[in-house]
């Protein structure tokens, strides 16, 4: 394996494990025993636990090692235990992440002493530091890969912990905090306090990570990391319970389902957490979801790189993009092109949605936009309907192809067809995680992401399969990318939008714009690899629909002074001549800077998306 160090620095999210206690409890060990020493009685117990987090897709496990300091172990009268129960702990995770079938890396677990130190307690800093620095020793020892510092909510001891940590080793530290309902410490103090004061602390060249576990769920721990986000340039660890315990029959029970957990952990995500897992509640089940959502968010690594200098040889010059497509003619002499987006019907009867499409050609649009699965509900293909509203109404389509229902193969055999049958215009996305749809347990497939797909894509322009090796007659794909100039990490989006590019990306359609502000910046952040850029405007029709683009889509951000307008809206009628002239003005400002815009129709409402072209006339 790669050390730890490489493994983090690559730009995606990672996944931790969910609650040792938890677990152990539900396999019928009361509280009164000691989890930790079950290490050395009961390691099969432990071992299985780990197991089944590697399972669910943790890539970083725990040791079983929360309470095993001395002066924790002395209270169970555990403390000459402390050697053997601690190298026991790696040994027991070592031996599963040595299992598993992909990359699982130890991280030594170590939690605050239970006992107050200076000034508020009798424990000098100094003690504290040498109790904490005797475990570290230990699991360094051991053989873990890095440390996480968890449950932390004194400043001061976390200060000690980080000092006893460097004192035995260089390794990665987690160094995760805990707050209350109120988003603050047990001794009052905020995010904005202490994660400027563990940045300043925190060295290891810039891999240390700082973040938030336990105590309380997923929103309180969502808030708390937006407000972190503006005081480090760390990356950010989120580790929540499954909410708060409530008392169930006189048992503490976490009531935070899966999919509850799996739904915040997108927007931790969003939110710019690098590494997330659960806490006290969370279970396999949890993780999985969580897994399935960060899989979505921030897929693997890309299994297809650039054409090589062999590759090259192998291949032919790609058809230019002036002869691919009526649109792509369009794209390549700079003039502006009109777009509408239209949703695929439900059923197989696409006879509305075809009478829809029959409007925009004799509108003068360009083409239509057919996306792939939108929020991962379940439609008519957009492969089909692409090909339906070609031969049947003679408008081109862009055809929006998601990687999250396919593997390589089947995309390759896909786009292949699709080459036969005539389609040109493609629009390559990641695609919306099952978990947004009503078939919440489908699999969600990601062997590659947009990047890659584009790759794939650029190869077969070249007449060259995925593994490099010629395919005769190149197909001629106008390759489109997607990109979100409202990313709430703006830098990562601009890093794959340049890798986009570099594979072989041609045009680019944005996420709903309404702040034009926002976009000027991120035309300008992108200039130095700058492909024509083709904004999404979308007309709003209420004031819900504006909350609803605002709130629960990814990526999507409506300003107030639009909110204020679409609330003003007197009824139904009038707020969609307001959306409308929302949109109309975004239009107008936009224009110039760009190479055209892609209007979507929501709900259907065809001529709602037409009278936004009308100040183009």
């Amino acid at each position: 394996m790669r050390s730890f160090r490489e493994f983090i620095q690559e730009d995606r999210v990672r996944i931790f494990d969910g609650a040792m206690g938890t677990m152990i409890y539900n396999k019928g060990v009361f509280i009164n025993a000691s989890y930790d020493e079950l290490n050395l009685t009961s390691p099969d117990l432990v071992t299985d636990i780990h197991r089944a987090y590697i399972k669910a897709g943790a890539e970083i496990i725990e040791t079983n090692t929360y309470g095993a300091s001395r002066l924790k172990l002395a209270h169970q009268g555990l403390d000459e235990k402390l050697r053997d129960i601690n190298i026991s702990a790696v040994r027991l995770a070592r031996k599963a992440a040595a299992e598993a079938r992909h990359e699982v890396y130890v991280a030594g677990a170590i939690s605050p002493l239970g006992v107050r130190i200076e000034p508020y307690g009798p424990t000098s800093r100094e003690e504290a530091r040498e109790l904490i620095r005797e475990q570290a020793e230990l699991l360094v020892e051991g053989g873990v890969d890095c440390f996480v510092l968890e449950t932390f909510h004194d400043l001061a001891e976390m200060h000690q912990a980080i000092l006893a940590v460097r004192e035995v080793s260089d390794l990665v530290i987690f160094a995760q905090m805990t707050i209350n309902d109120q988003g603050s410490t047990a001794y009052g103090t905020p995010p904005e306090v202490f994660t400027p004061q563990l940045d300043k602390w925190l060295n290891s060249a810039g891999a240390d990570v700082i973040g938030l576990n336990c105590s309380v769920g997923p929103q309180i721990i969502l808030e708390a990391v937006e407000k972190m986000q503006s005081h480090t340039n760390r990356r950010l660890s989120a580790q929540p319970n499954a909410g708060l315990p409530r008392d169930v029959g006189g048992r503490q029970i976490y009531l935070a389902s899966p999919d509850y957990m799996a739904r915040y952990a997108k927007w931790l995500i969003n939110a710019g957490v690098k590494f997330i897992g659960g806490c006290c509640g969370t279970t396999p089940e949890h993780i999985k979801l969580m897994a399935d959502a960060v899989r979505a968010l921030s897929p693997g690594r890309r299994t297809v790189s650039a054409i090589s200098v062999e590759e090259q040889t192998a291949g032919v010059e790609p058809v230019p993009l002036a002869e691919r497509s009526r649109f792509g003619a369009k794209v390549a002499r700079g003039e502006f092109v009109t777009s509408v987006e239209i949703v695929p019907p439900r059923g197989c009867d696409a006879t509305k949605m075809l009478e829809g499409v029959r409007q925009l050609k004799e509108a003068g649009v360009d083409a239509v936009n057919v996306p792939d699965g939108p929020r991962a509900q379940s439609r008519m293909g957009a492969l089909a309907v692409s090909l339906i509203i070609e031969q049947q109404v003679g408008i081109e389509a862009v055809t929006h192809y998601a990687c999250r229902d396919r593997n390589l193969l089947g995309m390759y055999s896909d786009l292949l067809g699709a080459a036969a049958l005539g389609l040109h215009n493609f629009l390559l996305v990641t695609g919306d995680p099952p978990k947004m749809g009503p078939y919440p347990d489908a699999t969600a497939v990601f062997d590659i992401d947009a990047i890659g797909l584009a790759n794939l894509v650029n190869r077969l322009n070249h007449g060259i399969d995925s593994g490099g090796n010629p395919i005769g007659r190149p197909t001629s794909f106008v390759i489109g990318v997607g990109v979100n100039p409202g990313a709430i990490d703006l830098e990562h989006e601009l890093r794959r939008f340049q890798w986009k590019v570099e594979a072989g990306a041609e045009y680019a359609i944005t996420q709903p714009v309404f702040d034009v502000n926002q976009l000027k910046y991120f035309l300008k952040r992108i200039e130095p690899f700058r492909i024509p850029i083709i904004p999404g405007i979308w007309p709003l029709t209420s004031y819900r629909n504006a909350e609803f683009l605002n709130n629960e889509v990814p990526g999507v951000s409506v300003p107030e002074p639009i909110m204020e307008r679409m609330r003003r809206a007197s009824d139904g009628a009038a707020a969609l001549e307001e959306g409308v002239r929302i949109a109309q003005e975004m239009l107008e400002e936009v224009r110039p800077l760009v190479q055209g815009v892609q209007v979507s129709a929501p709900f259907g409402k065809i001529p709602h998306a037409l009278d936004v072209f009308k100040i183009l006339k």
